[in-house]
């Protein structure tokens, strides 16, 4: 039989659920009911017309962001997953318990330091005559335009996703059975296939749901796109800043900001259905 909640447990999830109807659940609903406002004389007036979500879906800019956004963030995704796992492997069986806690604590510091400071020192390193061209012309090579192009943006994706993605992958293979990896060895599996066929299915949970944190991240940063990629070629979180300045249209950005929330939400539930499928419930 299914036990009723006791007025314990109850009483110590209030703040929880405090907390996402305040900060979740309110703004969301402001932000439907916003959606559907409309700007006369650059004033909103309140109401319940759908003119904003056919404007905006009907503009071929905005399936341009959406496509690149959606792009961007699951190659953010995939080229961090694929940087972090070797760290995360390594930390988790190559090191002692003490080198664990030090490389954990090494990966905690670039938090101490704000994510657009650390955009803008890019700036030095991959302008023309930055630091990496300086360095590249000293071999007779370049210079190359790395500054404003995609590539500097999936840079400061890296700086913004790369820490947390080995932590949570770090999370992940920690826990793994050794004895798992031992009875690979046993029946004369290589190290490489151990990993593919044994330490990645063991963690897939813990690696989908950091490659995960990976594209939700990259899917509305701002930062990196306008700084490092010079706002071209547009992403949504762009186009949220230019809907608003042009004329305070600030329901059509809410347009924007609630397609971007459900695709997050769809990208989440598969992604979370994914990692625990086949698992005993």
């Amino acid at each position: 039989m299914r036990r009723m909640p006791s007025l314990y447990g109850l009483t110590f999830s209030l703040p929880l659920l405090a907390w996402q109807l305040l900060f979740f659940v309110f703004p969301l609903v402001f932000l439907v009911a916003l959606s559907f406002w409309t700007v006369k004389n650059f004033t909103m007036q309140p109401g319940f017309d759908p003119v904003n979500w056919v404007t905006m879906f009907a503009r071929p800019v905005f399936w341009q962001a959406y496509g690149t956004t959606l792009a961007l963030a699951t190659m953010a995704a995939l080229v961090t997953s694929a940087l972090a796992l070797p760290c995360a492997y390594a930390v988790a069986f190559k090191l002692s318990p003490k080198g664990q806690r030090w490389a954990i604590f090494l990966m905690v510091i670039p938090f101490f330091t704000s994510y657009l400071v650390r955009v803008y020192s890019w700036q030095i390193f991959l302008s023309d005559a930055g630091i990496i061209n300086v360095l590249l012309g000293r071999l007779g090579l370049g210079p190359f335009h790395l500054l404003n192009t995609v590539f500097a943006t999936l840079v400061g994706y890296l700086t913004l996703c790369l820490p947390l993605v080995v932590l949570l992958q770090l999370f992940s293979l920690i826990f793994i059975d050794r004895t798992l990896i031992e009875a690979a060895h046993n029946l004369r599996c290589g190290r490489l296939r151990t990993v593919f066929e044994v330490v990645i299915p063991a963690g897939r949970v813990g690696l989908v749901i950091a490659a995960l944190f990976a594209f939700i991240l990259s899917f509305g940063d701002f930062v990196s796109p306008i700084y490092l990629g010079g706002g071209d070629p547009t992403t949504l979180s762009i186009l949220i800043t230019d809907t608003t300045k042009s004329g305070q249209q600030w329901p059509r950005a809410a347009v924007i900001a609630l397609t971007m929330i459900a695709t997050l939400m769809v990208v989440a539930f598969a992604a979370i259905r994914f990692a625990y499928k086949g698992r005993a419930k």
